[in-house]
């Protein structure tokens, strides 16, 4: 029997197989499709990050009951320093989410990431660990902080003020909770590009 790579009797080797073009075409634009939805997902998580964070700055900022300064039954968020660090750690994850906003928006308009790729997927990823944790140690810190203010009958007199800042801690939570997420989903892009050499998922 004549081998597959031998010469034909005309002294021509057989023309190896070749993949369809349109079966080639049918998976690239399954994989445009599916990287699409995935950069709307990462979209999605980013922008309740971003609502969530900036809630939770929006209720803490304002949040003073009592006369003035001076008085001593007033309570205002920057006499405690837990309040004022929820207070700023969710100021900066709602800016940082915007910005992570606008650049989901270019790379699903655009088709390309802001920064070179190399960057892009490890500035996503190591920026979303750091302000994780920064947003769910403050939040931790002005649970805390609420909890003991309740122990002291703080709350009393003030009931306001204490509903407020545990509005504002609930809220920092979920903030916490959507870039964690968002986390995960830009450290699944970093593993695929160490594998792929491509942010993208193959």
């Amino acid at each position: 029997m004549r081998s597959p790579q031998e010469p034909n009797r005309n002294g021509d080797l057989p023309t190896p197989s070749v993949r369809p073009r349109n079966q080639s075409q049918f998976h690239s634009t399954v994989s445009l499709q599916k990287n699409r939805r995935f950069n709307i997902l990462i979209l999605i998580s980013r922008f309740a990050a971003f609502c969530f964070s900036l809630a939770s700055a929006i209720f803490m900022f304002p949040n003073s009951h009592g006369g003035s300064d001076s008085d001593s039954d007033s309570l205002r968020w920057y006499h405690f320093d837990a309040f004022r660090f929820v207070a700023i750690a969710a100021a900066i994850v709602a800016l940082y989410s915007l910005f992570e906003i606008g650049a989901s928006v270019w790379e699903i308009s655009r088709g390309a990431t802001v920064f070179p790729e190399v960057v892009q997927v490890w500035f996503d990823f190591s920026h979303d660990q750091v302000f994780a944790y920064m947003l769910l140690s403050a939040d931790s810190a002005g649970a805390a902080l609420a909890r003991t203010l309740r122990d002291r009958d703080t709350c009393t007199a003030n009931n306001a003020f204490c509903v407020q800042s545990d509005i504002s801690v609930a809220l920092g939570f979920a903030g916490f909770m959507f870039l964690g997420f968002s986390s995960l989903l830009s450290g699944f892009r970093v593993v695929s590009f160490i594998l792929n050499g491509s942010r993208f998922h193959m």
